[in-house]
């Protein structure tokens, strides 16, 4: 896998070069800010980006702006963004856009220092699913008001979709909830039929039911 990574600080981006490298990835460019990073996915084409939200020169929103615009002008490439903190527009923002095809992640950097768990998320996203840390998908759940369509979803089947939210598969939120894999199904099913899901493609429902999730959770 090739990747091409942005973080401004330089200890931790060789931090996460040694990181990517004992997953098996290819680090292709490793920069500092979001202007490089555009050049180096244009000259690059990697298959995953790992950026920071927050690079130089205001150290606000520049990596989520580049995320975006790869989004926008390399719909191919999987997108992982990270951030010291959980912020909710930010995320939302960002994984608008993630019925678009490609994985699409957002971490935050405490997740990187547990590596079973970045390396998952790696390897999901580069899969092509929408990995969400369970922080943000906490988060979200906890600004739900009463007015929210979400909010008819009972708390199992709420479980059931933060956990779809973090690109778990039907036998992982199985395993984490400890219930039968036809349970999860059933779940997922009336999931789909609360938020007015039409039949259609299960991994397609899946993307809108999350979107729904994020663009309602806070």
């Amino acid at each position: 896998m090739r990747v091409v990574l942005a973080e401004d600080s330089v200890l931790l981006r060789e931090g996460l070069i040694r990181l990517l490298e004992e997953t098996g990835a290819q680090v292709c460019a490793a920069v500092g800010d979001g202007t490089e990073l555009m050049a180096a996915v244009r000259e690059h084409v990697p298959e995953l980006v790992i950026t920071d939200v927050r690079m130089p020169p205001s150290h606000r929103d520049e990596g989520l702006r580049a995320a975006l615009a790869i989004r926008a002008e390399f719909p191919s490439v999987a997108v992982l963004v990270l951030s010291q903190y959980v912020e909710l527009d930010y995320a939302g923002e960002l994984l608008a856009g993630a019925s678009g095809g490609a994985g699409l992640g957002y971490l935050l950097k405490d997740r990187v220092a547990r590596f079973e768990d970045f390396a998952d998320a790696i390897r999901r996203v580069a899969a092509g699913a929408t990995v969400i840390d369970p922080e943000v998908v906490t988060a979200l759940l906890s600004n739900r008001s009463a007015a929210d369509p979400l909010h008819t979803l009972s708390p199992r089947e709420s479980q059931v979709l933060g956990l779809m939210a973090q690109g778990l598969t039907n036998s992982g939120i199985a395993k984490v909830l400890v219930i039968s894999a036809g349970a999860v199904e059933k779940h997922i099913s009336s999931i789909f039929i609360k938020l007015g899901l039409q039949p259609g493609a299960d991994d397609h429902r899946r993307v809108l039911a999350v979107l729904s999730f994020l663009q309602h959770g806070g």
